[in-house]
């Protein structure tokens, strides 16, 4: 407590001597500290977000989906249900609790994973615990028994094992290669995390996937930095809604890095997207980032529409 008193006397004499009027202090103790964050409340949860989901239909042609934190998504259209790389457990909390690179969790979950049913594909974009989430990928399928896995080719054995399936049951693609899977289309394309990597067999072990439901077209990047060439890739898609990460890439963290939210406005104008939505914030407190600090400012400047949305908040975009 010593050293903490002299530091806080210290701070006195600083903000007296420069006439500081203003100052913010992280809560003493977080983090490394061990003690609790204060936890993000969802928009919606639990029975909440089930009734949300339960809302009859705008229109035919109706695109409606929810953030479910980190980079999961729910997507409703036609009357489906597409889950994109739900992290809906608590497994890395509880993985890294006692080592020093503690995942404090930030948010509380939007719903369990056992609790949504009429799932009728769930992605993977790669084998991350927090894209590819054995707790909550298992709860999925034993809820949804006849719901589809769609997984970058080069991760087929983990995913299925993570999945507690058949090597040869999940649908497995690759960057340039395409297929359609319960009224879903989706497009492979290669992922940077933190750069192009692929295996012996020269499949991309992380992947982004251009989604096409309807009238609409969606791009969920996975993790991924910028790479030369990717911006071309897109335009062709012409792209709706880009959901793209914006927790950066800070080599301190000793994680792989992602857009921060100044490159994701720049790839979401530069590529076309009509709106596009930040996501990987707000999970853990080591590896995050707030829309306000790079994100919003350069969508303003680019005149890039976007839209910010809550852990459990629901969005449909205009027709």
């Amino acid at each position: 407590m010593e050293w903490i008193e002299i530091g806080l006397q210290d701070l006195k004499r600083i903000i007296t001597e420069r006439g500081i009027r203003s100052i913010a202090v992280p809560p003493l103790g977080c983090g490394n500290g061990g003690l609790a964050r204060p936890v993000i409340e969802p928009f919606q949860k639990d029975d909440a977000f089930l009734a949300d989901l339960a809302r009859p239909v705008a229109g035919r042609d109706e695109l409606r989906l929810w953030w479910l934190g980190q980079s999961g998504f729910l997507v409703r259209f036609g009357g489906r249900f597409l889950l994109l790389d739900p992290y809906l457990s608590d497994s890395l909390t509880e993985k890294y609790a006692t080592t020093d690179k503690p995942h404090v969790r930030l948010s509380g979950r939007v719903i369990a994973p056992e609790r949504l049913t009429n799932i009728s594909v769930v992605t993977s974009s790669h084998d991350h615990t927090d894209h590819l989430d054995a707790g909550t990928l298992r709860a999925l399928r034993a809820a949804n028994p006849r719901v589809q896995f769609v997984i970058p080719e080069a991760n087929r054995a983990v995913a299925a094992e993570r999945i507690g399936i058949e090597p040869g049951a999940p649908i497995g693609l690759d960057d340039g290669t395409h297929l359609s899977v319960a009224g879903f289309e989706f497009h492979g394309i290669a992922a940077a995390h933190n750069t192009i990597d692929r295996n012996s067999a020269g499949h991309c072990r992380f992947l982004g996937y251009i989604i096409r439901c309807g009238p609409w077209t969606l791009y969920h990047s996975g993790d991924t930095l910028l790479y030369p060439g990717l911006v071309e890739r897109l335009r062709p898609f012409e792209i709706d809604i880009a959901l793209l990460p914006i927790n950066g890439h800070n080599p301190e963290r000793r994680v792989a890095g992602n857009l921060d939210g100044r490159e994701a406005a720049q790839l979401a104008h530069d590529c076309g997207a009509l709106c596009v939505i930040p996501c990987h914030f707000d999970m853990f407190a080591f590896n995050t980032a707030d829309p306000g600090d790079l994100f919003l400012g350069e969508c303003a400047r680019l005149m890039q529409p976007h839209r910010v949305l809550a852990p459990g908040e629901g969005w449909s975009p205009e027709p």
